[in-house]
C-alpha cells in the first residue's frame, strides 16, 4: 500500500466489472451492442481519426504523471489499480483546462486525462475516487464507446454537420447509455477509495467546488434529498428535460444513486468478498439486465408521473381557493 493512507484496504482480487456496474448501463450497452451494423459503424468512424492521433495530441499538450511529474497522482493512480486489480497501469495526463473533469480516452490501450483545475479543486484523496471511477470504466470496456462518442460529438457532428445529422441516432443513443455508465464508475470509485464520503465529496466538488473555498457535504446530501423530494409542475417537466443534453448525469443524482447502492447492501458484500470474479461466467442474463434497467426507468416515470400528479393537485387546489375567495368578496 502506498503510503498516506488512513485505513487498511481490502484488495479486490479478480473482481469482475459487473460486480459494481448499474443494470440499466449494462442493458444500455448489450442493447447497443445488439444494433445490427453498431460496432462496424463506429469502427469506421475511429479509423478515420485512430488512437495514435489521440495519444500523440496529450503528449505533445499535456504532461505525463510519473515518479517524477505529479508523483502523488502517480502513487494514488497505482494505489487505485492495486485494489481494483488492474495489472497494466494506464498512462495518465495531466491537460491544463480550467474545467474540472477528468475522463479515460484511448482504444486499444486507454489513458487518463485529468484537467488541471481538478487538481487545484479537489483534496489528493478525491482525486484518487476520480481515478478509481477512470480505472472503473476501462475495466467495465466503456472506453471505446466513450472515445467514439467524443470523436461524434467534436469531431463529426459539429465540423461536418451532413455527416452529422445521419449519425443522430446513434449519438443519442450513446448519450444515454453514457450517463448510465457514469453510474457505474461511481461505484467503482467508491471500492477504490473504500471511503464514501470522499466519493460524494468528490462530485460535490465537481458540481460546485472552487479553490479555498470549504463546502459542507451534509448540506449537499440534503440537497439531493430536496431535489429528489420534486417541486411543482413545472420542476417536474424540467427534471426530464434539463437532462436531455447532459453527458453526465447531475452530482446531487449521483450522490443519492450511491447512498441507494450502498444502503442495499452491495458495497458491504463486496467488500467482505462476495462479488463476481473475471474467471466465473458471468450467468446474469441479458434479460434480467434488461428487466432491472426497465424497473428502473419505470419507477422514475412512475415517480415523475405522481410528481406531476400532485402538482396538478396543488394547481387546483390553488385556482379553486382563488375563485371561491373572489365569490366571497
Amino acid at each position: 500500500m502506498a503510503a498516506g493512507d488512513e485505513h487498511q484496504r481490502r484488495i479486490l482480487t479478480q473482481i469482475a466489472p459487473v460486480s459494481w456496474e448499474h443494470p440499466a448501463d449494462r442493458a444500455a450497452l448489450n442493447a447497443l451492442r445488439r444494433i445490427p451494423g453498431f460496432d462496424l459503424a463506429l469502427r469506421k468512424i475511429f479509423g478515420l481519426f485512430g488512437e495514435r492521433a489521440l495519444r500523440l495530441a496529450f503528449k505533445a499538450n499535456a504532461v505525463r504523471t510519473s515518479e517524477k511529474q505529479y508523483a502523488w497522482v502517480h502513487a494514488r493512480l497505482a494505489r487505485v489499480c492495486e485494489v481494483l486489480d488492474l495489472e497494466e497501469r494506464p498512462e495518465c495526463y495531466i491537460s491544463q483546462t480550467p474545467v474540472v473533469n477528468a475522463g479515460a480516452v484511448g482504444f486499444g490501450k486507454p489513458f487518463i486525462v485529468l484537467n488541471s483545475s481538478m487538481l487545484e479543486v479537489l483534496s489528493e484523496d478525491e482525486v484518487e475516487a476520480v481515478l478509481g471511477h477512470e480505472v472503473g470504466h476501462i475495466l467495465s470496456g466503456h472506453v471505446f464507446y466513450r472515445t467514439l462518442l467524443i470523436l461524434i460529438r467534436y469531431l463529426v457532428l459539429f465540423r461536418y454537420p451532413l455527416a452529422g445529422l445521419a449519425l443522430i441516432p446513434i449519438h443519442v443513443a450513446l448519450m444515454e447509455w453514457y450517463r448510465k455508465s457514469e453510474l457505474s464508475s461511481d461505484r467503482a470509485g467508491v471500492l477504490a477509495v473504500q471511503n464514501p464520503q470522499v466519493t460524494m465529496s468528490a462530485l460535490m466538488q465537481l458540481a460546485g467546488g472552487m479553490r479555498g473555498v470549504t463546502l459542507d457535504l451534509d448540506e449537499f446530501i440534503a440537497q439531493s434529498d430536496e431535489y429528489r423530494a420534486g417541486g411543482d409542475l413545472l420542476d417536474a417537466v424540467y427534471k426530464v428535460l434539463n437532462v436531455l443534453g447532459q453527458t453526465h448525469p447531475f452530482a446531487v443524482i449521483r450522490v443519492a444513486e450511491l447512498r441507494d447502492w450502498i444502503e442495499s447492501g452491495e458495497y458491504d458484500r463486496i467488500l467482505a468478498g462476495e462479488y463476481q470474479h473475471r474467471d466465473e461466467n458471468d450467468d446474469r442474463p441479458y434479460r434480467e439486465d434488461l428487466r432491472e434497467a426497465a424497473k428502473g426507468y419505470q419507477d422514475g416515470a412512475r415517480e415523475l408521473f405522481d410528481e406531476v400528479d400532485a402538482a396538478v393537485d396543488r394547481l387546483r387546489d390553488r385556482l379553486t381557493g382563488a375563485f371561491r375567495g373572489r365569490a366571497e368578496d
